[in-house]
This record gives structure tokens, sequence and C-alpha cells, in this order.
């Protein structure tokens, strides 16, 4: 029974041993393994973010020049009707764009007064400098 015991004793160390020998070689080889997974996963997403800017700066990009194009349309056809009106600016047609614009002004409040040639008055003074009061 004496010899049973002693070897439960020797295997038992033997295996506290294997597990200490375990965890003295295993734990740092294993905590290098993980910066090194860390470090993956934070490359990949660098790289993903760098490829989202990209993407961004080329939808800008594309707005910016479909924009450009609009702009260029707008420009031809303000040209064409100077053209129709005989490469003058009429009265008739400053006031034709100046309701156009109304719809470009969002929440702002537009005060129209006709005055003898139909033209609006534009608010200069509305908006008063508080020292030259």
């Amino acid at each position: 029974m004496n010899i049973l015991k002693t070897k439960h004793i020797v295997m038992i160390s033997i295996g506290f041993l294997a597990l200490i020998l375990l965890f003295m070689f295993g734990g740092p080889v294993y905590r290098v393994w993980q910066q090194e997974m860390r470090g993956r996963a934070q490359f990949a997403e660098a790289e993903q973010n760098r490829r989202i800017k990209i993407e961004e700066a080329k939808a800008n990009l594309e707005a910016e020049k479909l924009n450009a194009q609009a702009e260029v349309e707008r420009a031809k056809g303000a040209a064409e009707a100077i053209k129709m009106e005989e490469g003058t600016l009429t009265d008739r047609y400053i006031q034709y764009l100046w309701v156009r614009n109304q719809n470009n002004l969002n929440d702002k409040t537009v005060i129209y007064i006709p005055t003898e040639t139909n033209l609006p008055v534009l608010e200069a003074g509305r908006f008063m400098n508080p020292k030259t009061k």
C-alpha cells in the first residue's frame, strides 16, 4: 500500500510540475500570440477606415463634379435667357429672377413692397447696427 501511495504522490507531483512548466513557458508564448492577433486586428481596422475615407472622398468629388455641371447648365440657361432679352437685363427679367430665387430662402422672412417700377425694395436697413442707433 505504501508503494501505491508513493506512486500517486509521484504522479501528482509530476502533474503539478508539468502544469507549472506549462504556465512558465506557455504563458509568455500565449501573450506574444495574443498581442500579435491584437495587432493584426488593429491593422485591419485601420485599413478598413482608410478605405472608407477614400470612398467618402470619391463620393464628395463626384458630387462636386455634378454640382459644377449643374452650375454650368444653369449659366447656359441664364445666358440663353439674356440672349432672348436681346443682350440686356430688363426690369421684368430681374423681377422674374428675384421671385424665382425666393425658393432658396428657406425659413427667412422677406417683405415685398412694390414700387413705381414694380421692383422689390431690398431690406438694406432692416438690421441696423446697435451702436449706430
